[in-house]
C-alpha cells in the first residue's frame, strides 16, 4: 500500500524557549503570568486529569483579548499546547475545583514548563495516527463542519479545540484536500466571541462568495452567518448576527442548501428531539415553514447535526426510469444502536416547505452500524451530481479517554451514498467514494498496518484478524440470517471505558458476494461492495494487525 500522510503545516520541531516563568500567585486558585514580548507562542503544559482553569488572555491594556480554559499541568505534563500570542502581555489564570489536596498554587508543575517559543513541534508521536484518515495535527477534533467543494479543492471544517485533546473552546479548524486522501492543515477559521463558542454548521457557494453559517453557543444558542471572498480560507462574521434566535435549549448545527423551484434557500436545523425547516431570500431574513420529528424514528437523545438532500434511484421500470427521493441525515446522541452517539436517517420528499417521511413513524433506519460514526454530514456542490459524506469517527461514550494525547479523533473515510430498495422500504445505500481506491495499491498476502482488504464471501463466512499479541478482531457473515457482525472485545486495549468493548451487528438486506475492509492503524470500516452495509468501529491493538485468516462455510 502506498504511504499516505496527513501534511503537517507550517510548525517544526521546538527550539529556543524562554526562561522558566515566576507566576504572581494572588490566592489559591488565582495567579498571573507576564507574557514574553520576543516570542510568537506560549507553550501552555497540559495534565489532562486536572481541574480546567480559565485564562483570560489581557493585551497592554488590559483589555482581555480571549478567555480559554487549558487543564494545566499540576503533578504532570501530559503534553503540550500553543497559544499565539500577538502582542498579548499577561495570562490571568484561574483554577477550578478544590485545591486543598495539591499543595500551594506556587507550587504547581506549570510554572516550571510554561515556555515561550517561536515554534511548536507538530511532528507526529502517536502511533495510532491514521494514515489515510483526516485527523487534526494536534488537539481535539470531533464534528465535520462546513465541507464543500470548490475549484477542485474540497474544504473540511471540523470542530476544534486547539488548547487540549479534550472537548472544550470550541473551533473551527480547517483542511483542504484534492484528492480525499491526503489533507492539508489550513489556519484557524472562527474564534469564539462574545455570542459564544463556534458550534457546528455548513457553507454554501453563492457566486464568487464562501457562506459559512454556524451556531453561536453562548448563554442560549443562535444561528449566526460569516462570509468569505478567498474560496474559504478566511472569513468576515456578518455584522447583522445572529440571523436566527430562538427559546429552545437545543437548536443548533445549521445546515443551508438552494432548492431550485422556490428560488431560495433552505435551513435545517437541529431543535431538541426534532428538526426545523427555515427558508429565505437573501441569506439574512429567514422565515419558518415547518418541523419534522415527532415520533418518527429514534428519540433516544438529542437529535444534531441534520442534512437534507436528494438523491435517485434507478427503478425497475421500462426504459430505466429514475425516482428523485430526499434523505434527511439525523445525528442522535446517545440512542445509537450499540449505545451512544450514531447516524439515523429517513427517505421521503421535500417540496421546498416541508419534509414527509415515506417510512412508518416507528422505523427506525441507521447509516452505519459500528460505534464509532457520527455527525455525518455532506459536502456541498460535490462533482458529478455525488452525494459525498463524512462522519466523526468516535462516540461520545469514550472519545474523550481513546488512548491518544496528541491529538484526539479522525474523520472516517469518505462515501458516497445511493438508494435501493429492499421489501417496501427504501434504504441509503453507502460506498467508500472512489477516491479511495488509491489506497488499495499491491495486492497483498497479509494485512497491514494500513491498508484495504477485498474479501469474495459464499455462505456462512468468519474473518479473523489478529497480531502476535493474540489481540484480535472477529467478523462473522450470516447468509441465512443476512446478518453481519464485528467482536471487538479482544481487539487490544480495551480498558479505557466499559462501553469500548462490544460486539456490533448490522443487517445486510440480502446476500453479500464481496466485502471491503479498510485497516487504518486505529480503526476498521466494513462495506458491502453493493453498498447495502457499512459499520466502522475503532481498534487500539498494540501491534499492527499482520495475519488475516477466512473461514467459508457453504
Amino acid at each position: 500500500m502506498k504511504k499516505l500522510l496527513l501534511t503537517l503545516m507550517a510548525m517544526t520541531t521546538l527550539t529556543t524557549v524562554w526562561a522558566q516563568v515566576t507566576p504572581m500567585v494572588l490566592g489559591e486558585k488565582h495567579a498571573m503570568v507576564r507574557a514574553a514580548q520576543d516570542k510568537k507562542y506560549v507553550l501552555l503544559p497540559v495534565q489532562e486529569n486536572e481541574e480546567i482553569a480559565a485564562i483570560a488572555v489581557l493585551d497592554g491594556r488590559n483589555e482581555m483579548v480571549q478567555r480559554i480554559n487549558v487543564k494545566l499541568a499540576i503533578d504532570r505534563v501530559d503534553y503540550y499546547v500553543p497559544y499565539e500570542l500577538k502582542g498579548s502581555r499577561l495570562l490571568d489564570i484561574e483554577f477550578r475545583g478544590d485545591r486543598r489536596q495539591k499543595g500551594a498554587v506556587g507550587e504547581f508543575v506549570c510554572w516550571k514548563e510554561i515556555k515561550f517559543s517561536d515554534v511548536f513541534d507538530t511532528a507526529n508521536r502517536e502511533h495510532f495516527r491514521p494514515l489515510y484518515h483526516h485527523t487534526p495535527v494536534y488537539g481535539w477534533m470531533n464534528d465535520p463542519n462546513g465541507m464543500f467543494y470548490k475549484d477542485g479543492v474540497w474544504h473540511l471544517y471540523y470542530q476544534w479545540n486547539p488548547y487540549g485533546s479534550q472537548w472544550e473552546n470550541m473551533h473551527w479548524g480547517h483542511s483542504t484536500t484534492k484528492d480525499l486522501v491526503h489533507w492539508e492543515a489550513q489556519p484557524m477559521t472562527f474564534e469564539p466571541d462574545w455570542l459564544g463558542s463556534i458550534f457546528s454548521g455548513s457553507c454554501i457557494t453563492n457566486g464568487n462568495e464562501v457562506v459559512a453559517f454556524y451556531t453561536s453557543a453562548g448563554h442560549h444558542q443562535t444561528q449566526s452567518m460569516a462570509i468569505s471572498k478567498d474560496n474559504g480560507r478566511t472569513f468576515k462574521k456578518y455584522e447583522g448576527n445572529p440571523v436566527i434566535t430562538s427559546d429552545k435549549p437545543d437548536f443548533r448545527d445549521p445546515n443551508v442548501f438552494w432548492y431550485e423551484p422556490t428560488k431560495r434557500w433552505v435551513m435545517i436545523l437541529a431543535v431538541g428531539q426534532e428538526m426545523q425547516l427555515y427558508s429565505s431570500a437573501d441569506l439574512k431574513q429567514w422565515k419558518y415553514e415547518s418541523s419534522f420529528g415527532q415520533e418518527y424514528g429514534n428519540h433516544g437523545g438529542v437529535w444534531e447535526c441534520p442534512d437534507l438532500f436528494p438523491l435517485t434511484q434507478t427503478t425497475k421500470q421500462p426504459n430505466d426510469q429514475t425516482a428523485k427521493k430526499w434523505v434527511l441525515l439525523c445525528n442522535i446522541n446517545p440512542g445509537g444502536p450499540f449505545g451512544g452517539s450514531a447516524t439515523q436517517y429517513f427517505v421521503g420528499q421535500f417540496d421546498g416547505h416541508k419534509f414527509t417521511c415515506e417510512s412508518m413513524p416507528k422505523v427506525t433506519k441507521w447509516l452505519d452500524y459500528g460505534k464509532d460514526h457520527y455527525a455525518t454530514v455532506s459536502f456541498y456542490n460535490a462533482p458529478d451530481n455525488r452525494h459525498t459524506v463524512l462522519a466523526w469517527m468516535s462516540n461520545w461514550q469514550y472519545a474523550n479517554q481513546v488512548p491518544t494525547k496528541q491529538f484526539r479523533s479522525a474523520n472516517s473515510i469518505p462515501r458516497d451514498l445511493g438508494l435501493f430498495t429492499c421489501g417496501e422500504e427504501t434504504y441509503v445505500s453507502v460506498v467508500p467514494s472512489k477516491e479511495m481506491l488509491a489506497v488499495r495499491g499491491a495486492k497483498a498476502k497479509k494485512p497491514t498496518e494500513a491498508c484495504e482488504i477485498l474479501v469474495d464471501v459464499k455462505g456462512q463466512a468468519e474473518i479473523v484478524l489478529s497480531n502476535a499479541k493474540g489481540e484480535q478482531v472477529i467478523m462473522k457473515y450470516d447468509a441465512a440470517k443476512q446478518t453481519f457482525c464485528m467482536d471487538r472485545t479482544k481487539s487490544g486495549d480495551v480498558s479505557f471505558s466499559e462501553a469500548f468493548p462490544c460486539v456490533t451487528t448490522a443487517p445486510t438486506y440480502g446476500q453479500i458476494k464481496q466485502l471491503r475492509l479498510f485497516i487504518d492503524r486505529c480503526s476498521i470500516e466494513a462495506f458491502d461492495a453493493d453498498g447495502k452495509m457499512a459499520m466502522t468501529n475503532l481498534v487500539f491493538p498494540s501491534e499492527p494487525y499482520n495475519t488475516i485468516k477466512l473461514k467459508q462455510y457453504g
